[in-house]
């Protein structure tokens, strides 16, 4: 743990003894957090740590019990409030950036003159010449005429790092920002983050993806269960040991050791779809885990939709079990055991506002009808009931909506509607997306055991570990095809990364 104590000139802010108690739950107990100017520090820990409280509270949204210190070079505060936080630079860039799509980059970029002084905002060409002031400054590629809709996910980042920087921002927090980026996106969204740090802005990084936290941060901070593990310097460190850190447990960091692979299953030759893939061949064995990774855009989703009858090939041909497979919809592909859990969880995995039970029936609705056809309540919650049990999905009742629940046991209420269906082939379109590092081990450690149980799994996933642990064999696409094909067990992660990145 990192114990030295630098000069109060060199830090941006240090809270002491911050806690947070919501009814009967203490979510945050006397938690410590420095921060020094011009760092980028990573804020880690599970999903319900804590981390977002703490945020909360240091941006002045949440009021911590009596007893905290706030501290800005040699001035002590017992209390911060949001406008209070913003006087002193503080600002928070969250997952989905609140942007406004229908406005321009520019209009995005000084949206806080026109809630200031709504009576006199600025004209157009003002908002234009603000905006270019500032995207030159920091060396951006923007077009501030552009309207924000029409923007990369990558390119909107940046926009919104352009609206605090100009409010004045010296400290900005950012949640997951590179969640949706490709690969080239992130090493540039990295670099701008150095550039930040360089210019004596300090950066806090909360993020699932380890080893982008062990490449730009010079600390991080681990939150466990509302206390404080540590603030530890990230050289040295190693995505095992602060996986450890942050769950409290040795996680496996090992290739997976293939105990059998059975009959195939499914089977392509050369199946094509203009555009998007061309001439991809492979066999899929009962029992066995095949990986398809690669950057994003080169064609992994897109073989994944056309294997699951959600798109049409234009070339070359399927089979199930040594016979034509020939799919006209998803409902063809479920109708022959083939089952695709989606990469957007939140829009295309699972209806948020419907209850866990509904989430969990919904694709067996009419296996779940009494005899007139009306749906039985006894039969869904049984289904329900057997599915938590079955993977260990932690919920205080199925009948609230799928929500209120944490990313990772959302993802196992997705996995359980298609379970429900009895398939022999299970897509997984990068499962473990906005998972905490605990979670996704818990989500992995089922997918090995419907292996082991005979299901045929294809796994989809741009994190060489990923690939690398829970694999057998791993085929790398690259702009639509096959660019070669991989044993884990034989190779190394950072030769797989080498690979996929290259």
């Amino acid at each position: 743990m990192s114990r030295e104590k630098p000069p109060m000139s060199d830090i941006a802010i240090r809270a002491r003894h911050v806690s947070k108690v919501f009814g009967q739950s203490r979510v945050l107990d006397d938690v410590e957090f420095e921060l020094r100017r011009g760092e980028v520090l990573c804020l880690a820990g599970e999903n319900g740590c804590g981390k977002s409280t703490l945020i909360k509270i240091i941006n002045g949204v949440y009021t911590p019990e009596p007893g905290v210190e706030f501290t800005f070079g040699d001035e002590t505060l017992s209390a911060i409030s949001p406008l209070e936080a913003r006087s002193r630079g503080i600002h928070v860039i969250w997952q989905d950036l609140a942007l406004f799509p229908h406005l321009t980059v520019a209009e995005n970029i000084v949206f806080d003159d026109y809630v200031a002084r709504p009576w006199r905002p600025l004209s157009a060409r003002r908002a234009l010449d603000e905006a270019r002031a500032i995207i030159a400054r920091f060396g951006l590629d923007l077009d501030p005429a552009a309207r924000v809709e029409e923007l990369s996910i990558a390119h909107r980042q940046l926009v919104a790092i352009c609206r605090v920087l100009r409010a004045g921002a010296s400290i900005i927090f950012m949640d997951e920002p590179t969640a949706s980026l490709t690969y080239k996106e992130v090493q540039s969204l990295l670099d701008i983050t150095r550039s930040l740090a360089a210019q004596g802005i300090s950066i806090v990084l909360v993020s699932h993806r380890l080893a982008e936290v062990l490449d730009v941060c010079q600390r991080v901070t681990v939150l466990r269960n509302g206390r404080l593990v540590g603030t530890y310097p990230t050289e040295g460190m190693t995505q095992a040991r602060l996986s450890t850190l942050m769950t409290g447990l040795e996680l496996e960091h090992t290739p997976r050791a293939s105990a059998w692979k059975g009959a195939p299953v499914l089977e392509l030759q050369d199946l094509s779809r203009e555009g998007e893939f061309e001439n991809v061949s492979f066999t899929l064995h009962r029992g066995e885990i095949l990986g398809l990774t690669g950057l994003l855009g080169a064609g992994r989703s897109e073989l994944a939709h056309a294997i699951f009858g959600m798109t049409r090939p234009t070339g070359g041909q399927m089979f199930k079990d040594g016979k034509p497979l020939k799919l006209r919809s998803n409902r063809d592909a479920v109708r022959h055991q083939i089952a695709y859990l989606s990469e957007d969880r939140l829009n295309l995995g699972l209806v948020q506002n419907q209850s866990i039970e509904m989430n969990s029936a919904v694709t067996v609705l009419p296996a779940l009808e009494k005899p007139r056809g009306f749906l039985s309540p006894g039969r869904i919650k049984a289904l329900t009931a057997h599915w938590i049990q079955e993977l260990k999905t932690k919920v205080s009742d199925p009948t609230l909506a799928v929500s209120s629940l944490s990313g990772g046991n959302q993802q196992r209420v997705a996995l359980a509607k298609w379970l429900a269906t009895e398939p022999d082939v299970l897509i997984l379109d990068c499962p473990t997306i906005g998972v905490d590092v605990g979670a996704k081990a818990g989500i992995f450690e089922i997918i090995r055991e419907l292996a082991d149980q005979g299901m045929a799994i294809i796994l989809i996933s741009d994190e060489a570990g990923e690939i690398w642990m829970n694999t057998d064999r791993a085929l790398v696409l690259r702009e639509g095809r096959v660019a070669c094909e991989i044993i884990p067990a034989e190779t190394t992660e950072e030769a797989l990364e080498a690979v996929i990145n290259a």
